[in-house]
């Protein structure tokens, strides 16, 4: 289910690597891309949701275009804008941290064994570098609608242990367009830096844009991504030997929400998931990943890759069945295995596999 590691990500060669103008803020790209739903090149979806978002907390900055809805018609051709989005002095903050890891259940650990520094927690990294991503996604030139938008997969590189106040230069940019059964997906990709140059953290992600079909530039075969979607529903699921249970609130979106800033409308309620096309509220894809890494026995000191792909969206609120495998413990640690999955209909959630690099 889940494949190897990739090679660390590197900028394609022909793209630009631009800086905004500012740091991203999460709040402000959410109502860019709630402006570009009103301004007609985004889905009927998408701007079924604006209504969500004033009511959220990114009401108070929301544009005063989006009290006047525009046409609906999204781009005939398909092609990610070639351009990088470069932010420098980004620091994951010491109270920020210690919330986000209470939020996933992520006990936070040393930079190395016996230090007084303590190590971000992986996907508190993938927050960090998010919203660098999310303004390449919200670009005037992208062309799908990043409102509604699914979390399909992601795999990260964490190369080495970042400390909790360490700058580091995010450099994030789309790109694998390509068609799903479902709609379009893309890939976002994130590489976080040290000032020399040195990778340290590397993240891919996998957005599926649902209902959103059009012509892709340049288009080739369909990836092993999407044939594992489709053939997920006609294989059978076995669950595993349950070691675990998660008892996720209604209110879980939101919470999440509040430390990594992403409030997507699917994952705030009922109703503005519904807006989107959902059965109600789901929670965040990188909340159950970083909850199941954190389950996980890798040890503090060791480089590591870990994958997750999602299958069925976990309805909120929700019982979650969760089996975790070690194989070997410190030392003697050769990888992990997490399934989740709903116990009642037994359909699987995620599976996330880590690997030492």
């Amino acid at each position: 289910m889940t494949r190897s590691a990739e090679q660390l990500p590197t900028v394609p060669e022909d793209y630009e690597q631009v800086q905004p103008a500012a740091k991203p803020n999460l709040g402000l790209l959410y109502a860019t891309a709630g402006a570009s739903a009103a301004g007609g090149f985004a889905s009927d979806a998408a701007a079924r949701a604006l209504p969500a978002l004033r009511k959220s907390p990114l009401g108070k900055v929301l544009p005063a275009s989006l009290l006047n809805r525009g046409g609906d018609r999204l781009r005939a051709a398909l092609e990610v804008p070639k351009i990088a989005h470069v932010v420098e002095g980004l620091a994951v903050d010491a109270e920020w941290h210690e919330k986000f890891c209470r939020v996933v259940h992520a006990t936070p650990r040393p930079l190395v064994p016996g230090s007084s520094e303590t190590a971000v927690f992986s996907g508190a990294l993938h927050s960090l570098a998010f919203p660098v991503a999310m303004s390449v996604l919200t670009r005037q030139d992208f062309p799908l609608p990043v409102m509604g938008m699914v979390h399909l997969t992601n795999s990260v590189q964490h190369v080495m242990n970042v400390a909790v106040g360490e700058e580091l230069t995010a450099t994030a940019w789309t790109e694998n367009l390509r068609t799903h059964r479902a709609g379009t997906v893309v890939d976002a990709v994130v590489t976080l830096t040290r000032n020399d140059g040195t990778v340290v953290w590397a993240g891919r992600s996998g957005y599926l844009a649902k209902g959103q079909t059009a012509a892709i530039a340049g288009e080739g075969a369909r990836t092993s991504e999407e044939e594992w979607t489709d053939s997920s529903l006609t294989v059978p699921f076995n669950a595993p030997q349950q070691t675990a249970q998660w008892s996720l609130k209604a209110d879980t979106g939101r919470e999440y929400a509040g430390v990594s800033g992403d409030y997507n409308p699917i994952h705030l309620s009922g109703p503005s998931a519904k807006a989107l096309g959902m059965k109600g509220a789901i929670a965040h894809g990188m909340y159950t990943a970083s909850r199941a890494l954190a389950a996980t026995g890798v040890p503090s000191e060791v480089p590591f890759s870990w994958s997750v792909e999602f299958a069925a969206p976990v309805l909120l609120p929700a019982t979650v069945a969760v089996s975790v495998h070690d194989d070997g413990r410190r030392e003697h640690w050769n990888g992990s295995r997490v399934i989740a999955w709903n116990p009642k209909r037994n359909k699987p959630h995620l599976e996330l596999v880590v690997k030492p690099l």
